[in-house]
């Protein structure tokens, strides 16, 4: 979070994979005006509901119980500032994402955690870190 700085201030975030929420949770602390998170396992979703009841964050945020790749196939463009994800390993989550993104873009900037030996289509503009193996891979909208 402190890579993407003071561009979470009254942002819409969109948390993908959400599981607990962790990363949409962070940045409403950090300054986010609102975030929906969009997780499909309802064990997960007990606990993330619980997370954004003990943090009082229920009225800036909206938990949608989905498949993230669904959701992101049939929602509108709802207008989010930021996408967060870190997707289940191994499935190639992290290619889908990107590849939606660049067609039919729903955030100003997608940050994905992946393995690093993930391939990833070629996209302009994609930025990456790396920490071992694990890398962050970073789409941000052009014009």
């Amino acid at each position: 979070m402190g890579a993407i700085g003071a561009r979470l201030e009254g942002a819409r975030v969109l948390d993908l994979f959400a599981g607990t929420g962790a990363l949409g949770l962070e940045a409403l602390s950090r300054g986010a005006l609102e975030a929906v998170f969009v997780e499909r396992a309802r064990s997960a979703l007990r606990l993330l509901e619980r997370n954004i009841g003990e943090l009082g964050a229920g009225t800036r945020s909206r938990v949608v119980r989905s498949d993230a790749i669904r959701y992101l196939g049939r929602a509108s463009s709802e207008g989010f500032d930021l996408a967060l994800a870190d997707p289940p390993y191994g499935r190639g989550y992290a290619a889908a994402l990107l590849l939606r993104v660049a067609e039919r873009p729903f955030a100003q900037e997608l940050w994905v955690e992946h393995p690093t030996r993930e391939p990833l289509p070629e996209l302009p503009g994609l930025r990456q870190r790396s920490y071992g193996d694990t890398t962050l891979t970073i789409w941000e909208r052009s014009g």
